[in-house]
């Protein structure tokens, strides 16, 4: 599930964003599986969601160096 930052670093933009969708579906399975008792660790939400973090950050970043 998690990648480390350096892994995040060498995706290209449309790898990020893909990414990112990724993430965010398995974030609402996490939610629906929590919310119907299924879930046995319920940390896995907050490292979803740190995850969706960091590639928001590389997303930017990369967004911010292509426009100068």
């Amino acid at each position: 599930m998690s990648k480390s930052t350096s892994e995040f670093k060498e995706l290209s933009l449309d790898e990020l964003k893909l990414r990112e969708q990724e993430l965010r579906e398995e974030l609402f399975n996490l939610r629906v599986r929590h919310a119907t008792g299924q879930l046995e660790n319920p940390i896995l939400i907050r490292k979803a969601r740190r995850d969706i973090a960091r590639v928001r950050t590389f997303v930017r970043q990369k967004e911010r160096a292509a426009a100068t």
